[in-house]
């Protein structure tokens, strides 16, 4: 484990044993959780766990979600004294003074295809490209021969990902540009053939690469 994954799981298994409070869920919302997991690489502490499946369980079916939902997460807050700030935890996540952002707020995007508020906060700094590296697919197709010999295919595709402001767009994408790494595979020759899943691709802070995908 990188020495970010450790400090990130030392900080949020802190978090827990000092805010045992009422408060809790209120100064620690799962988004939070979400992501300084993420960007930790899914340290293996129970608040990373439960972050993690929470992660996943929005994207399966249905309704389909937002697996992070950064605008869920009050980094501009104030929190009791009986927890670490947030301020202290993007500390314990983003270590180096070179790349740890500032935070300030973003001006309302005008692309009128983002669904979902954005983060309360600056992130456009690189520091949050973790953030942006999140895609979902939602994937059906399927494909047959008729009885006069034709190939008939289709498929709907969707694609879910961030903005620069942490913002989910949502568009009609196609199945040329699902991941290598989801179970989907187009047949080279025509036959009885069905898929469907949701499956979401991410990078941690560090660059390393993940995905999981959701069949129904």
């Amino acid at each position: 484990m990188s020495r970010l994954s450790t400090l990130l799981s030392a900080g949020l298994i802190s978090l827990t044993a000092t805010s045992l409070l009422p408060t809790r869920a209120a100064a620690y919302p799962v988004d939070c959780a979400i992501l300084l997991c993420l960007a930790g690489g899914w340290p293996a502490s129970a608040e990373c766990v439960h972050a993690r499946a929470v992660f996943i369980a929005r994207i399966t079916p249905w309704p389909i979600e937002p697996p992070l939902q950064i605008w869920n997460c009050p980094m501009r807050a104030s929190f009791p004294v009986h927890t670490q700030p947030m301020d202290r935890l993007f500390d314990i996540a983003f270590p180096a003074a070179n790349t740890r952002p500032s935070f300030s707020k973003p001006e309302a995007p005008s692309d009128l295809l983002r669904v979902q508020d954005a983060a309360d906060v600056d992130i456009s700094d690189t520091a949050f490209d973790f953030v942006r590296s999140i895609r979902v697919f939602e994937i059906t197709y399927q494909q047959h021969r008729s009885s006069d010999d034709d190939c008939n295919t289709w498929s709907a595709v969707y694609e879910g990902s961030y903005g620069e402001q942490g913002d989910y767009i949502r568009r009609r994408s196609s199945p040329a540009a699902i991941p290598e790494a989801s179970d989907f595979s187009n047949p080279p020759s025509c036959g009885t053939y069905r898929h469907r899943s949701v499956f979401v691709e991410w990078r941690d802070f560090e660059g390393t690469y993940g995905h999981e995908e959701v069949h129904y």
